[in-house]
């Protein structure tokens, strides 16, 4: 487990990620992450945006459904 402290960044607060995260995370500073609640209560920082991977898994499902009907589009 990995200890963040909150520091004060102008009039909001902020948290330092430690080398170490930033690695696991595959990010870089300038990155956007997104702070997610699981049903449990509890938070979870990513770097993917949720809303992007559903939007992405409906995508792909009617993708999967309507195949026949996008090959033939994609013929014209």
């Amino acid at each position: 487990m990995l200890a963040l402290k909150v520091i004060t960044v102008g009039s909001s607060a902020g948290v330092i990620l430690p080398n170490e995260a930033l690695s696991r995370l595959k990010v870089q500073q300038g990155d956007t992450l997104f702070l997610t609640e699981a049903p449990d209560g509890s938070y979870r920082i990513t770097p993917y945006d949720p809303e992007f991977e559903r939007q992405m898994a409906i995508a792909e499902e009617i993708m999967h459904e309507d195949r026949d009907i996008l090959r033939a589009l994609a013929d014209k």
